[in-house]
């Protein structure tokens, strides 16, 4: 026999040999037994750690051959160098144990007791606050690209400094569906934020260079007087209707005709909230019953391009394939700007993506300053003017004037807007599209007499739309286009005024947030702050 071989025949310390009936039986190594003490891991002779009758008397033997306590004498435990079981006694018994039955049907007390959210024994000096945005730099060393914008930068430049213009362009741009509307209606991250840029590209009050949209849209004419137009006229609606319209009626008429016409399935407009009065809610109109019953402005904006998710408008619309839809879109210019740069790309918007495609009318109408719901309903007509708002009729912004009408058609307020300006949105300052000119058709009443509206034809679409109504209209050209002309100039001077960003329809379409922050002040990377 080797010396190899003569080794692998010897048996390990602390390993038990098994016999040929499958017994555990000593190791013998010729010199009397032995075994491993637990503690230690060293070999000692049994001569020396047992008494008379073979038992273990140093209290560390694992083995169990020699009748230790818990195990049956003749059996083996192997030593593997671990610590004893903790929530049993001598004997390896759990003892007696009484369980809780949870109670049944009953909620979770929170109000009594320890709070669930509560942290307890917290090491001294342990600091258990939720990390900043900033520890990803502490985890990592990768840096971020330099052509990733995220909303963080967005709510920075724009929401934080009251400058949203509450179009909701930001919500249809995302192609995660990460930005959705907070109960204030402004734009909120509603999950994870991948940095693609799109919100921030495409806001009229961040990356879009609005006055450049309005040549790529409308010919490059367009950006002096009241922009390009193929035709305008004054115009009004003699139907019965009209009396619950603004001014001519001539939008509704519009729309009427192209849903009875076939032309579009739906058009997305404003209507009255059904909890707070003359707050304004976004509407997909299907019928001309639809279109009559929503007649009228509101001054408040509803996030319109936030809400092209056709799946909330499904139950509304004709059982075809989207891309086989055509809605028509009335909103301000600013959410005229967005939508149409939006169409501009073919990118994901994720689940706004069939509504922006399927916009092919665009129906603008004229504005120079919108204003916050709370702010002008709330405080400036009802607490500081006592006029509630479910006696209000009508509301009316003309000749620089704020008209309130009661339900009767009596006027309850004619006032100087210069005394609301408070309740405006302070993006608004910043736009220079009083007439809309990225819009297939402006609509308003500067220009034209009273009950008559001013109609600016801008597009082929436009025309086709103005044709199907033309029959039922009362019309004429245009009354006073330097009212019109007056009104857009004027407004482009207070937009100069408050822009911080050069003014420039020649430049690139959007603007970098490095640009922005030069300009505006605002901070540089936001997202690697501790917000």
């Amino acid at each position: 026999m080797t010396e190899r071989e003569h080794e692998s025949d010897r048996s390990l310390p602390g390993v038990p040999d098994v016999s040929d009936d499958g017994t555990n039986v000593p190791p013998v190594n010729g010199s009397g037994n032995h075994h491993t003490s637990r503690r230690t891991g060293r070999t000692t002779n049994e001569a020396d750690a047992t008494d008379g009758d073979g038992r273990c008397t140093d209290g560390q033997c694992t083995c169990g051959a020699h009748g230790s306590d818990g195990m049956a004498s003749g059996q083996w435990a192997i030593a593997d160098g671990g610590a004893s079981a903790a929530n049993v006694d001598e004997n390896g018994s759990l003892g007696d144990i009484e369980f809780t039955r949870p109670a049944d049907g009953v909620s979770q007390d929170v109000e009594h007791g320890d709070s669930p959210d509560e942290r307890v024994n917290v090491p001294d000096g342990v600091a258990v606050d939720t990390p900043a945005y900033s520890i990803r730099s502490e985890m990592n060393d990768i840096e971020t690209p330099d052509d990733k914008t995220w909303f963080m930068e967005l709510d920075t430049a724009v929401i934080d400094e009251g400058r949203c213009i509450q179009c909701g362009t930001c919500v249809a741009a995302c192609p995660s569906d990460s930005i959705g509307i907070g109960d204030d209606g402004l734009p909120e991250l509603v999950k994870m934020c991948t940095g693609c840029s799109l919100c921030w590209d495409f806001c009229p009050r961040g990356g879009l260079r609005y006055e450049r949209q309005w040549k790529i849209t409308g010919g490059e004419d367009n950006v002096s007087g009241a922009g390009d137009p193929i035709t305008e006229f004054s115009a009004r609606v003699e139907a019965n209707w009209r009396e619950g319209a603004q001014d001519g009626g001539v939008v509704s008429s519009l729309l009427i005709h192209l849903l009875e016409a076939g032309e579009i399935d739906g058009a997305l407009i404003a209507t009255e909230s059904d909890e707070e009065a003359w707050k304004a809610e976004s509407f997909l109109a299907t019928t001309p019953e639809e279109v009559t019953d929503n007649a009228g402005s509101f001054y408040n904006q509803t996030m319109a391009l936030g809400n092209l998710d056709l799946a909330q408008w499904e139950h509304k619309l004709p059982d075809k394939d989207h891309e086989d839809l055509s809605l028509a879109l009335v909103g301000t210019p600013c959410e005229i700007e967005g939508v149409r740069a939006l169409q501009d790309f073919e990118w994901e918007y994720q689940s706004q993506n069939a509504g922006v495609r399927d916009v092919e009318y665009t129906i603008a109408l004229m504005c120079t300053k919108n204003f916050n719901y709370q702010k002008l309903i709330g405080e400036q007509l009802e607490a500081k003017r006592d006029i509630s708002p479910d006696e209000i009729g009508k509301l009316d912004v003309l000749d620089g004037n704020m008209y309130v009408y009661d339900e009767d058609g009596e006027r309850l307020l004619a006032e100087d807007i210069e005394n609301f300006h408070g309740a405006a949105l302070k993006g608004c300052d910043e736009c220079a599209d009083f007439t809309g000119y990225a819009a297939d058709v402006t609509i308003g009443s500067v220009g034209s007499a009273d009950e008559y509206s001013s109609v600016i034809v801008r597009t082929e679409h436009g025309l086709d739309a103005w044709k199907h109504a033309e029959p039922d209209l009362d019309y004429h050209d245009l009354e006073d286009r330097s009212a019109v002309g007056g009104l857009q100039s004027w407004d482009k001077k207070k937009a100069f005024e408050a822009l911080e960003r050069p003014f420039d329809p020649d430049a690139p379409r959007f603007i970098d947030y490095t640009d922005h922050v030069e300009n505006y002040g605002t901070e540089l990377n936001p997202h690697e702050g501790d917000h």
